[in-house]
């Protein structure tokens, strides 16, 4: 990028919507060209299509497609883009974050991106080209034209149950690897030696992914063996859980700890062990992570992670409203905690 895209993008973040007339002056060509760029690409030459690209990419322009005043000052719609719409965990989040929005007049629209950060990209996109007030979106992981994006576009954004350094405007969210840490080491101080980790659809569940580490580092640190994972391709279910209770029933030696990834695997997992009458914790001693209704009803209870999660949609709502009311808000980073609930499984 040269001297002059740099000053383009500093001239335009937080100062308003970049215009397609800037992209077509950043690009050297007629705003109708842009347009035809855009909107009809085989009407333009590779070489100018490239061009435009290359501007659009710099500039983090985004289509208008609200016209006049309305696209200026920003619709009263808030984008809440999320990895899935079945899994409680979310669900719960994007309750509070609707309900404390809509005391404030602002209605929030829903986007899945099923785990997939290119999906992830277009839905920024689109939900862009709408004019929101402001977008709140899941964990720091982003492909680097949605950072760029967001960054240069003046409008509040919200990280979500991620907590790190890196963010692009505000962030409200837990660390995964103190997560992953915590439950191993209560493990270990329970007197286990053989814990293998549960997991499921990490290669794009990376948060999970993040805990499995925390966990694998505690561990190694210990001085125990840090090698016993059990890893699913699918997402986690109660039929992943009792999947994993069967193999490493099968094992020999065989693991006499489980620290699954989630509450709902350790559910299947404990549901499997009474099914089979494996004595839990005699046999195997089985933790969670989240902190579900779930945990306290099993038999035993289930020791669990819990992390406030309608908090967490109530602070990230907040945030974003008050930085639309003008003001700077308290502490635009913030780790929301967690805490460790003993049950009888451990």
């Amino acid at each position: 990028m040269d001297k002059t895209d740099s000053r383009s993008r500093k001239r335009h973040r937080g100062q308003g919507r970049v215009t397609l007339a800037d992209v077509a002056k950043a690009a050297g060509v007629a705003p109708i060209t842009v347009s035809r760029a855009l909107n009809s690409p085989d009407r333009v030459s590779p070489k100018v299509r490239a061009r435009v690209e290359e501007a659009v990419e710099a500039l983090g322009y985004v289509p208008n497609l609200i016209a006049g005043g309305l696209a200026a000052a920003g619709t009263k719609v808030i984008p809440v883009i999320v990895p899935s719409l079945s899994i409680l965990t979310f669900i719960e989040v994007i309750h509070a974050i609707g309900q404390r929005l809509e005391s404030a007049g602002y209605q929030m629209l829903l986007a899945s991106t099923d785990w997939d950060l290119d999906r992830e990209a277009d839905l920024v996109d689109t939900v862009l080209g709408y004019s929101p007030s402001g977008v709140i979106l899941t964990g720091l992981r982003h492909r680097p034209r949605v950072v760029s994006r967001l960054k240069g576009w003046g409008r509040p954004v919200v990280e979500i149950m991620e907590y790190g350094e890196s963010v692009i405007d505000m962030n409200v969210g837990v660390d995964g690897d103190s997560l992953g840490r915590a439950m191993a080491t209560h493990l270990m101080a329970r007197g286990y030696r053989r814990i293998a980790f549960v997991g499921s659809n990490l290669d794009r569940d990376y948060r999970g992914r993040q805990r499995m580490q925390g966990h694998q580092s505690a561990l190694e640190q210990a001085g125990f063996d840090a090698s016993w994972v059990l890893e699913y391709a699918e997402p986690a279910s109660y039929a992943v859980g009792a999947q994993a209770l069967k193999e490493v029933m099968a094992m020999s030696p065989r693991p006499d700890a489980l620290h699954c990834s989630n509450d709902i695997l350790a559910a299947g997992a404990l549901l499997e062990a009474n099914r089979q009458g494996v004595a839990v914790p005699g046999e195997v001693a089985i933790g969670g992570y989240l902190g579900l209704s779930i945990a306290e009803h099993l038999t035993p209870r289930l020791t669990t992670l819990a992390v406030p999660r309608a908090e967490m949609g109530t602070q990230a709502a907040e945030l974003l409203l008050a930085r639309l009311a003008g003001g700077d808000p308290e502490r635009p980073r913030r780790d929301i905690g967690f805490t460790l609930v003993e049950g009888d499984s451990t």
